[in-house]
């Protein structure tokens, strides 16, 4: 079986429609790709628009404040994405003199760059032979070509990795890794793929051996940690209070009203005047919201300041800040 020539020819016919296709800027396709690690395609197209219109090249993203790199983030969460990009901005600008470095190495030494992202860009960028494995590719590989072990472990994806080493098309490494991240994402996809219309229908594995619904294998997901967040929301004319997240929390940087965490459900201060809920990868969010008008704002500490209501739009938050923004009428 030419895999190679056989993904090449369907990504000729079926490919997506996306504002980096064809992009050779190694700059926009690392925000692409970034971007898309954990956001759909369809969310992260504006996205991807509006980050380069507000940082289009290293040089601008480097010198730009955090503050507003995760102001333009905001709503796409794993905000520690847009601090990694930023901080590797900065590393390109001291350490590569301002351009992206053209070996896959040096790529991959960049701050919040894996093998997946090094070898998109390696190969979009640069056309040299690395195969991008994100868990499009994982899976497609494992149903082609019958991996049957966890892909949970290291040593699975390593040789899904060598599957693709030995046949990626070394003419147009670029072409073949983007053939294969759309056919994961478009045909063999995770529930109802197409296989009665798969080009590799005659030769697939799982097609083959009934077992497409059960591959890729892999173990149960972490259970995700239950979080109580009860947030004070002090009105002062237009006025409020807000605070900057500190430590390596989720968030980190980002503002938020003054919060107090609990371990469980109890509500520290009555009845809340909103209840929001935030489901991330490994954590639930139950946010509790207390509007309380007062007469003279409390004292502020040193991670807090006092703004006006209208001014918050200017402040990077967390989604959950901004949808109960929406919910007082101040978004």
């Amino acid at each position: 079986m030419a895999f190679a020539d056989t993904l090449i020819g369907w990504y000729e016919e079926h490919q997506r429609d996306l504002p980096w296709r064809g992009e050779t800027d190694p700059y926009k396709i690392w925000v692409s790709e970034i971007i898309l690690q954990q956001t759909r395609v369809q969310q992260g197209w504006d996205y991807y628009l509006q980050f380069i219109d507000n940082f289009p090249n290293v040089k601008a993203l480097a010198e730009a404040e955090e503050e507003k790199v995760l102001r333009v983030w905001q709503g796409l969460g794993y905000y520690s994405r847009a601090r990694n990009m930023h901080a590797a901005a900065q590393e390109i600008m001291s350490r590569h003199g301002g351009k992206f470095p053209k070996e896959y190495d040096n790529i991959l030494s960049l701050k919040g760059i894996g093998p997946y992202t090094a070898a998109a860009i390696a190969s979009i960028a640069f056309h040299l032979p690395y195969p991008a494995v994100d868990g499009n590719v994982i899976r497609i590989i494992s149903r082609i070509f019958g991996v049957c072990d966890d892909i949970s472990q290291p040593a699975v994806v390593k040789r899904i990795t060598g599957i693709c080493e030995t046949h990626i098309d070394r003419n147009n490494p670029g072409i073949f890794n983007q053939a294969a991240m759309d056919f994961g994402a478009t045909h063999c996809t995770p529930k109802n793929p197409k296989c009665n219309e798969c080009p590799f229908a005659t030769n697939c594995y799982a097609l083959k051996n009934q077992l497409t619904e059960v591959l890729p294998l892999k173990k149960k997901k972490t259970e995700q940690r239950h979080r109580f967040f009860h947030y004070t929301v002090y009105v002062f004319d237009d006025q409020t209070i807000i605070e900057r997240r500190t430590g390596s929390d989720i968030w980190k940087n980002m503002y938020q009203f003054p919060l107090v965490e609990t371990a469980g459900e109890d509500n520290p201060f009555g009845e809340p005047t909103v209840r929001l809920r935030e489901v991330l990868s490994h954590q639930i969010i139950h946010a509790d919201f207390y509007v309380k008008s007062v007469e003279n704002l409390p004292k502020t500490s040193d991670n807090q300041m006092v703004v006006a209501f209208p001014s918050l739009v200017k402040y990077p938050m967390p989604k959950i800040m901004t949808e109960f923004l929406k919910v007082l009428g101040q978004q």
